[in-house]
């Protein structure tokens, strides 16, 4: 489960250039959410716009149908079968994009998981309209070995060079649902770093 990441500009060119496009398009009518990124915050996605990779603002969550709280994941292995997310997967998927996400293990710990390397980590989304506002959830995946003893379920993540594919690619995007997603670093909240 991913239950909060991180998307903090100071740490990275991409998601500063990210977050440049989408204010000079949504230009101030609504306040995008940085840093800390909770359930129900405005932030930014990447969706295909004319065959063009385009950044949109959304708010993290499908409204359950009770409209009492929100959906914020969906299994990758079964996102096919489920009624609110298998014409998403065909039609709408979308990266959020982040500079990492947050586990807690059995201790109550909070860990930033992060690629090495790279500044941006890129995860697997799907995206809707509800009553004219878009909307997003993170696909997640059973966890690697860089994750496993903190959590059983990790996001799907999607490698720079292959965010195109995942988003106007059906049957690759089909592929990527059953990859192993590629290992990472942890790092304590309290500052500790461990690399697997």
């Amino acid at each position: 489960m991913c239950g909060r990441y991180n998307f903090t500009v100071e740490q990275s060119d991409e998601v500063l250039e990210i977050l440049e496009q989408l204010n000079a398009k949504i230009q101030g009518k609504a306040a995008i959410k940085t840093g800390e990124i909770f359930p129900t915050n405005l932030a930014p996605i990447l969706v295909e716009d004319r065959k063009e990779l385009s950044p949109e603002a959304a708010i993290w969550g499908f409204p359950k149908f009770n409209d009492k709280g929100v959906i914020i994941n969906a299994r990758a292995e079964t996102a096919h079968e489920k009624r609110s997310f298998r014409d998403c997967l065909q039609n709408r998927r979308c990266i959020v994009p982040s500079t990492g996400f947050y586990e807690w293990d059995k201790s109550k710990r909070k860990f930033l998981f992060r690629m090495e390397g790279t500044t941006v980590l890129y995860m697997a989304g799907l995206f809707t309209f509800h009553n004219e506002e878009l909307r997003y959830v993170i696909l997640t995946t059973a966890a690697n070995e860089s994750i496993r003893d903190v959590h059983d379920r990790m996001p799907l993540v999607i490698p720079k060079n292959e965010i195109r594919d995942w988003i106007m690619d059906r049957q690759a995007a089909a592929e990527m649902l059953l990859r192993t997603p590629p290992m990472l670093v942890r790092e304590a909240t309290d500052g500790q770093l461990s690399l697997f």
